[in-house]
């Protein structure tokens, strides 16, 4: 699978850094923090869409281009805001439109379920829409914000095992931004812990999880990621 390596990657504006850290996605890596921590400012400084007024300096390598909507795919926080109340699921396709039947499929989705609206489908059946949308370009690198932040329990149980599934089938790596370590922990290999921009932590996920080594890092674990947001 190769892996995907950002040497350095900081974000800044009017001459005050707010992100500086390194990673690499081997597989697929979670990035961890409390809410400004700098995780959703990464995420959108690899998608190109930062907000005005923030500059990026990249150094990143991988074994592949990186282009948004081709090599690299995008899965929202929100699965009911990430598309059209008034518009059909068919219609909302952006890239790969003939794909669009099989890729339902492939997310346990019936191919019906393109002519009906958004609002008509449950919050587990979108997020998988938004998920089927985000592959179907075949993407090398998935990057995830925080996607079962508004379902519950079960649900998110049901993502995580279909993005496993996806990526033992499709082959790509995975970077999944979120403060829910229990759910980070099921899904991915690794883990990065960052805080006000800086790397506290990283390594294995087990590992991390199982002997933090930063003082923050085991105040996270032991706030109750599955149910609130840390917050200091």
């Amino acid at each position: 699978m190769g892996e995907f390596r950002c040497r350095r990657l900081r974000i800044l504006s009017r001459e005050e850094t707010f992100v500086d850290i390194s990673f690499t996605i081997r597989r697929s890596l979670a990035l961890v923090g409390e809410s400004g921590s700098g995780k959703s400012l990464t995420l959108k400084a690899l998608l190109g869409m930062l907000p005005k007024g923030f500059s990026a300096e990249m150094a990143c390598e991988s074994d592949f281009p990186i282009r948004r909507g081709e090599t690299v795919a995008y899965v929202p926080q929100n699965p009911f805001t990430a598309l059209s109340p008034l518009t059909k699921i068919e219609d909302q396709w952006i890239v790969a439109e003939d794909a669009a039947p099989e890729m339902m499929e492939q997310v346990g989705l019936e191919r019906e379920l393109l002519k009906r609206f958004p609002p008509e489908l449950s919050g587990g059946q979108l997020q998988r829409v938004v998920i089927a949308m985000a592959l179907a370009s075949r993407p090398k690198l998935l990057l995830l914000d925080e996607p079962t932040t508004a379902l519950d329990a079960h649900l998110r149980g049901v993502v995580v095992e279909l993005l496993l599934k996806l990526q033992a089938e499709m082959g790509f790596r995975m970077l999944f931004v979120t403060h829910d370590i229990a759910t980070a922990a099921k899904l991915c290999s690794e883990i990065t812990v960052i805080r006000k921009g800086k790397v506290m932590e990283c390594g294995a996920t087990d590992a991390v999880l199982q002997r933090p080594q930063s003082d923050y890092t085991k105040a996270l674990i032991a706030a109750n990621f599955a149910n609130r947001e840390f917050r200091r």
